[in-house]
C-alpha cells in the first residue's frame, strides 16, 4: 500500500517534471476508477498542468482551473513515460502493473496510473478543490506537516480503548501511514502492536510520538530523488520489521514473528516490543 514516504516523492516528482505541461489526451482503460461521473478525466484535455502536492495517500495533480485527483488506494501507482519523439518507449517488464489511465503530455511526455491489486482500489477525481473529494475532506493532520503538534497527536488518540496499531492507520486520526509504517513506529517505539492507547503510559506515549515524526519525515528525506518507479523497492529495502518474518531483529536479534488480528496483521519484535513474549 502506499504511504505518505513514497507518496510525498511522488508528488513531488510530478511537480518537477509535469508542471508546465499540457494534457493533450486521456484515456479511460478502466471506467470503473472515474469517481466523478460529471466532470470525467477527458474534460481536462487542453489544461495545463501547475503543480502536484500530496493529501494523505492520495495526488492532486492541480490544473488551471481544476485538479485531477488520483486515490492510490491499496496497489495503485504511476508510470512516468519519458520517451524522446519518434522514439519508442522502453518495454515493460512481464510483471509491471496494467495501466488502467494514460495520460498524454505536451512535450512528449506520458503518465499513466496502474493498480496491482486483483481488484481496482484506485480511483480519479476531477474536481475544483482537492477537499472535493470525500477521503481528503475527512483527513486527520499529517505527522509529515511540519506544523504537525503533540496536541494533535494526543488528541488523535484520545485515551482511546482501541489498538494502537489500528489508531496509527486510521486516516481520520493521523494522515498517511499504512500498515507497513505503522510497524515501523511502534518497533522504534518499542510498543507492542496489540496495546490499547488508553493503557499507554507517559513514557510509551513520548516514544510513540517521537518514533511517528522520525519515522515518517525519515521516509520522506530517504525517499526523495528516488526514481518513482523504484520507489517500492527502496522502501521494502529499508523496513526493520515489516515483511521481515523469521529474520532476526536488528536491535535485539530475536526473531521477528508475525500476528493477524482484527481484519490486519503486524510484524513485530517479542523482546523489543512485549518483555520477550510472542503475542
Amino acid at each position: 500500500m502506499p504511504e505518505s514516504p513514497e507518496v510525498e516523492a511522488l508528488a513531488r516528482f510530478l511537480a518537477d517534471e509535469a508542471s508546465g505541461r499540457e494534457v493533450r489526451g486521456v484515456d479511460v482503460l478502466e471506467f470503473r476508477t472515474v469517481k466523478t461521473r460529471a466532470t470525467p478525466p477527458a474534460g481536462i484535455i487542453g489544461r495545463t498542468i501547475t503543480g502536484a502536492r500530496r493529501h494523505g495517500k492520495h495526488v492532486e495533480i492541480v490544473l488551471d482551473e481544476a485538479s485531477l485527483v488520483v486515490s492510490l488506494g491499496r496497489h495503485g501507482w504511476m508510470r512516468w513515460l519519458d520517451a524522446a519523439p519518434d522514439e519508442e518507449p522502453a518495454p515493460l517488464s512481464a510483471d509491471a502493473p496494467p495501466a488502467l489511465a494514460n495520460f498524454e503530455l505536451s512535450g512528449d511526455r506520458g503518465l499513466e496510473v496502474t493498480d496491482a491489486g486483483s481488484w481496482v482500489s484506485l480511483g480519479l477525481f476531477v474536481v475544483g478543490d482537492a477537499a472535493d473529494v470525500p477521503a481528503i475532506a475527512k483527513l486527520g493532520p499529517d505527522p509529515a506537516d511540519a506544523a504537525f503538534t503533540r496536541d494533535q497527536f494526543d488528541s488523535a488518540l484520545g485515551g482511546r480503548r482501541k489498538q494502537i496499531k489500528a489508531i496509527l492507520q486510521e486516516q481520520e486520526s493521523l494522515a498517511g501511514i499504512g500498515n507497513a509504517y505503522s510497524d515501523e513506529i511502534l518497533h522504534v517505539a518499542k510498543v507492542s502492536p496489540v496495546t490499547h492507547a488508553a493503557a499507554l503510559d507517559d513514557a510509551e506515549a513520548d516514544r510513540l510520538f517521537d518514533a511517528t515524526l522520525t519515522t515518517v519525515r525519515g521516509a520522506i528525506d530517504a525517499r526523495l530523488g528516488v526514481p518513482i518507479d523504484q520507489l517500492k523497492a527502496h522502501k521494502v529495502a529499508a523496513m526493520r520489521v515489516h515483511g521481515r518474518t523469521g529474520e532476526a531483529c536488528p536491535v535485539c536479534r530475536d526473531t521477528i514473528r508475525d500476528l493477524t488480528f482484527s481484519g490486519t496483521s503486524a510484524q513485530y519484535c517479542p523482546t523489543c516490543q512485549n518483555k520477550g513474549m510472542p503475542l
